[in-house]
């Protein structure tokens, strides 16, 4: 069993309890405008363009529809590779198999308390992570999903029965805005908030805020009023937008007031949320 990954960052302490080991796969079926990752989206189609701007020797293109050799060895991560791909995929991403991935975190072991699988979105490649699961938990780790929401929750138990919690991203609850800022609608979204409220396993709420963002107070009240059935204890991340990684065209949707981020605090605040964190 393998999975497409685009990388793997050893130890985090910003995804999830703890110090953790993220698995960040490849492909996404959102593209989010203030996407800080975007060279997680897509995937090579081979045009090589990546290696014309490799100024390392790190990029070998073996001909047309065919994806660029990368020599990591030679690799500066100057990142005009990525700056340069019209598929907002990476020439470095790699095809990795469920051994190689389970002895790495098991080297990993004594120092992190656990896994996030993280993306680009994981949860289109939700069978590489049934089947990661069950070995980290042996191992005494816990794992966790960090989710656009696009997916039905609902239809994969076997992947449930070993996953601790899901960070959830909530872009709006607005469809037409929410199409306006992802290319996709939110019914599923809105539907895997409730389901994994139900099931227990939605650990955390998560809303981007830009200061272009004129329906943020709809989103942060609307959310909170439809998960505060299931639970105060769910935890909300608000977080202000940030140009870094962002793709050219949307670095100048700017960031929110601090004073703005504290009124969206009191909304999630006064609708019975506890745990409501800006970052």
């Amino acid at each position: 069993m393998t999975a497409l990954i685009n990388r793997i960052i050893d130890h985090s302490g910003v995804d999830g309890c703890g110090i953790r080991t993220v698995l960040v796969f490849q492909g996404c079926n959102f593209r989010c405008r203030y996407c800080h990752s975007p060279d997680t989206m897509g995937t090579c189609n081979g045009c090589g363009v990546c290696a014309l701007h490799c100024s390392s020797g790190a990029l070998k293109h073996g001909g047309p529809g065919k994806k660029p050799e990368w020599f990591e060895d030679r690799c500066t991560g100057c990142g005009r590779c990525v700056n340069a791909c019209r598929k907002d995929a990476s020439p470095r991403i790699k095809r990795v198999h469920l051994k190689e991935v389970t002895e790495r975190i098991r080297k990993n072991r004594s120092s992190i308390e656990g896994i996030t699988c993280s993306g680009g979105e994981c949860t289109i490649q939700a069978d590489f992570m049934t089947g990661l699961f069950p070995q980290v938990k042996e191992m005494g780790l816990s794992c966790l999903i960090d989710s656009n929401g696009a997916a039905d929750f609902e239809r994969m138990p076997d992947l449930m029965e070993y996953c601790d919690g899901v960070m959830l991203d909530i872009k709006a609850m607005d469809r037409e805005k929410h199409v306006e800022l992802t290319g996709a609608g939110n019914e599923q979204v809105l539907h895997s908030a409730k389901a994994l409220a139900r099931m227990g396993k939605l650990s955390e709420i998560r809303t981007v805020v830009s200061a272009a963002d004129s329906g943020a107070r709809e989103t942060v009240d609307g959310i909170t009023r439809l998960l505060k059935p299931y639970g105060a204890e769910i935890g909300y991340r608000l977080i202000p937008f940030r140009v870094y990684g962002v793709r050219r065209e949307y670095r100048r949707m700017g960031a929110p007031s601090r004073s703005t981020m504290e009124e969206l605090r009191g909304i999630a605040l006064a609708n019975g949320f506890k745990n409501v964190i800006i970052t």
